[in-house]
């Protein structure tokens, strides 16, 4: 996310056009989100960076927030999501297991709704004048809400499970 106000929707007198902010800084700010897909309640993490690291970091509090519990764990291929600090966490911890989304498919990836959902609410049309407080209403909106998702029910989760119980 950057300073910069991306623009949709906008109602405005009739001649009168509006007055968009231009931030011609590069500073930015970032987030790793996942999507619980039972509840739609959302994991993020923020970071300035985007590595194996974080990555590893990120994936670390999913597996603190469900401990007892093993994670099937969607995403994409972002080179920051392999690397020596994934392999030692999923080694570490055998009840995570990762599942690749195909190659430029973020249409099949539910968290790609969820940055969607937070952009138009947060960061679209926005007048907030510096990056720290656009940041902050950034992942308050997304710990405070929920997003719905199609995922399990597109590909057969909640017909197939009940059986196996």
């Amino acid at each position: 996310m950057y300073l910069q106000a991306t623009t949709m929707y906008v109602w405005s007198p009739c001649g009168q056009t509006p007055v968009v902010r231009v931030d011609p800084g590069r500073k930015k700010a970032g987030f790793y989100g996942t999507l619980n897909l039972h509840t739609g309640e959302e994991i993020v993490t923020r970071s300035e960076v985007f590595n194996a690291q974080v990555s590893a970091q990120h994936l670390q509090q999913v597996l603190d927030a469900f401990p007892d519990r093993p994670i099937l764990f969607f995403w994409d291929r972002a080179p920051w999501h392999h690397g020596e600090p994934i392999r030692q966490l999923l080694t570490a911890n055998p009840r995570l297991e990762i599942i690749e989304f195909p190659v430029a498919a973020p249409e099949l990836n539910p968290q790609e709704n969820v940055w969607k959902q937070t952009r138009r609410a947060v960061s679209h049309n926005h007048l907030i004048p510096k990056l720290p407080e656009l940041a902050d209403a950034f992942e308050r909106h997304l710990k405070s809400n929920t997003f719905e998702s199609s995922f399990l029910d597109r590909y057969g989760y909640n017909i197939v499970c009940p059986l196996l119980n």
